[in-house]
């Protein structure tokens, strides 16, 4: 007999399960609301695959909504960046593009029917009062002294309001709740402020905008969200969200569930950090590969599969805890290992010159594109007399177990023959610039030679027609020893961050490279060409990881 296979479902999941149960609601629809001040990081990737995911699941729907309610921060460029990363990370929201200003009027007539049922009213303390007179958690807030205004009166002054008679900051809306209170954000919280701004969408349409608190639930009822699924730091505004759904009685009202935010180590995610970062030239944008934007991931070659699977790794919590960036390196690896063709890629070049080899003869030799997936096929590679090999390749004085190119060593060149190193040439400073060799032309590879054994294989590129090219290899923004603050609330940099290597030369069969494809350089790690910075004339690979690692994957209990 075989027993039921369990599939263990995550809190998230057993809730929807019983909401549906119950008849509570008869679909699910979700959700992902960005305010676009600033570009997503790792941890917003995590809440549009989670989102996105519960409403594949149960074969329900998923909306992009930009949460545009403060114009202060707001631009069409994070608009569009933030667009551009939900589509490629596969959510897809189909028709369902809205912004929270839209529905700036349905907002401003439920603030009305509030006031109207008696349970809004229009309040002069200035934010320093309204502060003082909330209290403590030790202490309970004190009503203000307009707390007790008429109907018809706020009715006047929220219209007025509207109509631009007050400064900034000069009324403000408040719910009428309760300022005793034990939870601080329903002691007659602020919904709507005066703020005389230019909206990136509404233009000077409004002048008063409405609190995230009252927003955001107005938001999910008007677009039919049922389950509104936010990170934990929103659990105590629950029963605001709640009391506003319920007091502008929306007959079938969402649910608010709260989950664990993604943190990563050592990383820097605050937009105000990375916002400082981009201002003072020390990243090149948004998008810097050092950072871990989804745009920056995306540029230094992560892919959306890597992402999802680290997602997936990190599952759904309800307590706050952080994973390691080598979790994140170790996705990626994983994705691309099968993927992706594995090229030879020297990153700091000296000559070898095979002395019995013809001058001018170049042969194409067989060399499989991947040795672990087949059907990646295979190449021609040419082969010379004169090639560039890495210069940790060779040593005049090699250490024990050295098994490289040394005087008198002979080592496998990878897809080719056996070299022997005869002699070598320095410059004036005394730097090696050339290594001689010569070739057996019975050790070439698949030709079966048996005769004898080599404990070194190093790769290599043809000099002529080599493809020249700018690498770039990171290392964490961040001086992971010192952590990532200063006391003073700096960060703690990397100077050695990023290295720039000029003149790198790549096998030629990376000509014609485009913005993202990505390769394996064997021996040396993945990379990805650079969307920004790369042009045909003169490539630009980023290394988005090397190919070791310390990080395994947890045992399974």
């Amino acid at each position: 007999m075989m027993e039921n296979e369990v599939v263990s479902k995550n809190f998230i999941e057993q809730f929807i399960d019983k909401d549906l149960e119950e008849g509570v609601y008869d679909t699910v629809h979700t959700r992902f609301p960005p305010e676009p001040n600033g570009y997503l990081h790792i941890g917003h990737a995590k809440s549009i695959l989670l989102n996105y995911g519960l409403a594949q699941k149960y074969n329900g729907k998923f909306n992009l909504r930009f949460d545009d309610t403060n114009p202060t921060k707001e631009k069409v460029e994070f608009v569009e960046s933030i667009k551009a990363d939900v589509e490629w990370l596969g959510a897809d929201y189909e028709d369902r593009l809205f912004f929270a200003s839209n529905y700036f009027q349905e907002m401003y007539e439920g603030a009305v029917k509030l006031i109207k049922k008696g349970k809004a009213f229009v309040c002069d303390l200035t934010a320093e009062e309204i502060r003082a007179y909330r209290g403590d958690f030790e202490t309970p807030g004190k009503n203000s002294p307009y707390r007790d205004r008429s109907v018809e009166e706020n009715l006047e002054l929220f219209e007025n309001m509207k109509n631009g008679m007050y400064k900034d900051g000069e009324k403000v809306l408040r719910a009428k709740i309760d300022m005793a209170s034990p939870n601080m954000n329903m002691r007659d919280p602020v919904i709507y402020r005066v703020a005389h701004m230019t909206h990136h969408n509404t233009g000077d349409q409004w002048c008063i905008y409405p609190m995230y608190d009252y927003a955001h639930p107005v938001e999910d009822a008007i677009e039919g969200i049922t389950h509104s699924i936010c990170t934990l730091e929103f659990e105590d505004h629950r029963p605001l969200y709640d009391w506003v759904v319920k007091e502008l009685e929306y007959e079938m009202p969402p649910r608010q569930i709260e989950f664990a935010k993604l943190y990563l180590t050592n990383v820097v995610t605050g937009k105000r950090y990375i916002k400082r970062l981009v201002e003072e030239g020390i990243v090149d944008g948004w998008d810097d590969p050092r950072l871990v934007s989804i745009a920056a991931l995306r540029r230094r070659g992560f892919t959306p599969e890597s992402i999802k699977m680290f997602v997936e790794l990190c599952g759904v919590s309800k307590s706050n805890s952080s994973v390691e960036y080598p979790m994140l390196e170790y996705c990626i690896r994983e994705d691309l290992k099968l993927k992706k063709p594995r090229f030879a890629a020297v990153l700091d070049p000296i000559k070898l010159i095979i002395d019995n080899y013809p001058e001018g003869e170049v042969e194409y030799l067989d060399a499989a594109n991947n040795l672990e997936n087949e059907e990646l096929g295979s190449r021609k590679l040419p082969f010379c007399r004169e090639l560039y090999i890495e210069r940790e390749d060779f040593m005049e004085e090699p250490p024990k177990k050295y098994f490289r190119l040394f005087p008198g060593n002979e080592v496998r060149l990878m897809h080719a023959y056996f070299v022997k190193c005869e002699s070598f040439v320095k410059d004036e400073t005394g730097k090696v610039v050339e290594v001689h060799c010569t070739y057996d032309p019975e050790t070439k590879s698949g030709s079966g030679f048996t005769g004898r054994k080599v404990k070194g294989t190093i790769h290599w590129v043809p000099v002529n027609e080599a493809v020249e090219a700018e690498v770039r290899l990171y290392e964490n923004i961040i001086d992971e020893e010192k952590g990532v603050y200063n006391e003073d609330g700096s960060l703690n940099l990397n100077p050695n961050s990023i290295q720039v290597l000029k003149k790198c030369y790549i096998e030629p069969v990376v000509k014609g490279a485009e913005a993202y494809d990505s390769f394996q350089f064997v021996r040396t790690g993945f990379f990805c060409v650079d969307s920004k910075d790369s042009t045909p004339d003169n490539l630009v690979f980023n290394r988005i990881v090397s190919l070791k690692s310390s990080f395994n994957l947890p045992k399974k209990n």
